[in-house]
């Protein structure tokens, strides 16, 4: 059931919750969800506590940058 919904199913003890029973496709998928929003929160919060950051013509050019950097090392001289 769990496979065919890719919801968790929980079971109770004595009516309450107890455990939760997830395919592992769905676990993998909230554990990555949960790890990224981790990551965006430490980022606002260095944000909110003056970390530089970049702006959307300096990002660019960095990946512009990389982007170069991975071609050109592909390049027998």
């Amino acid at each position: 059931m769990c496979r065919k919904t890719a919801e968790p199913v929980f079971l109770t003890k004595n009516g309450e919750g107890d455990l939760v029973v997830m395919d592992i496709e769905t676990y993998n998928r909230r554990e990555k969800m949960l790890k990224l929003h981790e990551e965006l929160l430490a980022v606002e919060e260095d944000r909110m506590h003056g970390s530089k950051g970049y702006s959307v013509d300096e990002v660019a050019a960095m990946m512009r940058g990389a982007i170069k950097e991975a071609t050109d090392c592909g390049k027998s001289e």
